[in-house]
């Protein structure tokens, strides 16, 4: 495996979007898919799906991305792009950060900013800064490698289900 730019992909998200999630920098197969969170193993989807009550991961790509919207959820990475060998956040060197401080400023619905593991944790509070009004939420990473139980992930994750309840993101 060879040191190489890589380059993390763009945010997806309505303007109503009240939540968003944020990785560090997708990982290859993330990366050679153009798409959040793609490698199998990832337990992105399934977590994500048990806060919102869908079963996202039987859903394709385009359909998870809707049930997101729809839940004004969206995504992004703390990581625009950066020299990184494989896929863990352990091996980023010479990262540019994406401009995180704007999201509160851009989405003025925006209530909750989510990391999804400690590196997009630790990067993205020194990247917003201190968020008035914004609430800033860290959980185990959903990545293959954090080897903590679902279980364990999921009662962590479940958190954001008060940015995601019926009330406040129902369609339309």
């Amino acid at each position: 495996m060879s040191k190489s730019l890589k380059v993390g992909l763009p945010p997806i998200a309505r303007p109503d979007a009240r939540l968003f999630i944020l990785g560090s920098l997708p990982g290859d197969a993330s990366l050679a898919a153009q798409r959040y969170y793609a490698h199998p193993q990832n337990q992105f989807w399934r977590l994500l799906g048990s806060v919102i009550e869908e079963d996202l991961q039987v859903l394709a790509y385009e359909k998870r991305l809707e049930r997101l919207a729809a839940h004004r959820i969206g995504l992004w990475d703390v990581v625009g792009s950066a020299v990184r060998r494989g896929s863990l956040d352990q091996a980023i060197r010479l990262a540019n950060h994406n401009r995180i401080d704007a999201l509160i400023h851009d989405f003025s619905a925006l209530e909750a900013i989510a990391f999804n593991g400690g590196t997009a944790a630790t990067i993205g509070r020194k990247l917003v800064g201190v968020a008035q009004d914004v609430e800033l939420i860290d959980l185990p990473s959903s990545s293959p490698a954090n080897t903590r139980p679902f279980a364990e992930k999921a009662a962590a994750w479940a958190r954001l289900a008060s940015f995601c309840g019926p009330a406040s993101c129902a369609d339309g």
